[in-house]
């Protein structure tokens, strides 16, 4: 019985975090994504500078 009454707590508990976060999961997806490619953007131009910066180094290394 005692085993019961936890399993009832547990659903109790549970089962609205369970549905908050799948319905808040798709929304904070979605204000996130900008950041992500603001991120993937940022990258991309930090990749063409030091390749840039490098690009002397890796000519005198070939000769």
């Amino acid at each position: 019985m005692v085993t019961f009454l936890l399993w009832l707590i547990l659903l109790v508990l549970c089962a609205p975090l369970a549905i908050l976060a799948i319905v808040l999961y798709p929304i904070v997806w979605l204000v996130l994504l900008p950041f992500r490619l603001l991120g993937i953007a940022v990258d991309g131009i930090l990749s063409l500078i030091r390749s840039i910066f490098l690009l002397p180094a890796r000519l005198l290394q070939r000769i």
